[in-house]
């Protein structure tokens, strides 16, 4: 019972952690082109 007075907050800040990277990538536009990597690769320069 004690070690759930500790595993809360973690799990919460962990999610939070998370959620917080997320909208970060998010912003800065990691997920506005997903095709462009997979047709760069077809092309030869």
């Amino acid at each position: 019972m004690i070690s759930l007075l500790w595993l809360i907050p973690v799990t919460l800040a962990l999610g939070l952690g998370g959620l917080w990277v997320f909208s970060w990538t998010v912003r800065s536009g990691q997920y506005d082109d997903l095709d462009a990597a997979a047709h760069r690769i077809l092309h030869d320069d």
